[in-house]
């Protein structure tokens, strides 16, 4: 079990993370007046209908395409001596400061606390359909795993094919993916956590929300 004083208090140091805002497609670029350390948000309304603030403008075949902040947090910076240049896909454009919030830490913890399992390859991933119904009876948190457990189906090029869970026993705390999606290789599918942690698990969540501050901008 991680040392969760210490992961906090190294968490703290350096509260945030740095967001990249890059070029979407090729055009010719130019920025609004936006000093650096300018607060910013990101899409808000109920479905993030509603963009953030502008960052940028991309002119392309006399389309103006506005590039926003997909993040709230501070503008470190734009990258002013693009000003009027043609830019390719992918150009960096500006620089968010992003503090993390409460549910953002607590994220970055499990997924240090728990033990993940990760997609062997990039493909669409499914609970085997008794692992799916117990999900959707008793809850995610009731189900226990095991070595040489199957517990996915992978979808990838038309062919599916069943995944056996190779990592400790315990039950499933967390579910990274969605059933429609795809997952590269190497991301996490899963966080088990071992049936005699959950109390200290459930310590960390409330000592994240009692503890954590959050910060503007």
């Amino acid at each position: 079990m991680l040392n969760i004083t210490e992961l906090l208090e190294e968490i703290q140091q350096s509260p945030f993370r740095e967001i990249v805002v890059v070029a979407p497609h090729s055009g010719v670029v130019s920025f609004p007046d936006l000093p650096d350390g300018t607060s910013v948000i990101g899409p808000v309304g109920l479905w993030k209908e509603k963009p953030g603030t502008r960052l940028a403008e991309i002119v392309r075949e006399h389309n103006a395409c506005p590039i926003y902040a997909t993040e709230k947090g501070k503008v470190m910076r734009l990258e002013r001596e693009l000003e009027g240049t043609f830019v390719e896909a992918g150009t960096p454009l500006a620089s968010i400061q992003h503090f993390l919030s409460k549910d953002e830490v607590l994220t970055l913890i499990l997924k240090r606390a728990l033990s993940l399992f990760l997609a062997p390859e990039r493909a669409k991933y499914y609970f085997v359909t008794n692992v799916d119904n117990k999900i959707k009876s008793t809850g995610v948190r009731n189900v226990h795993v095991h070595r040489g457990m199957e517990i996915f189906i992978m979808s990838r090029m038309k062919r599916e094919q069943s995944v056996v869970y190779s990592g400790p026993e315990g039950v499933i705390y967390e579910v990274y993916f969605q059933t429609n999606q795809n997952v590269d290789a190497g991301a996490p599918l899963i966080g088990v956590c071992p049936a005699d942690q959950l109390s200290q698990i459930e310590d960390v969540i409330v000592r994240v929300q009692t503890e954590w501050k959050e910060q503007d901008g």
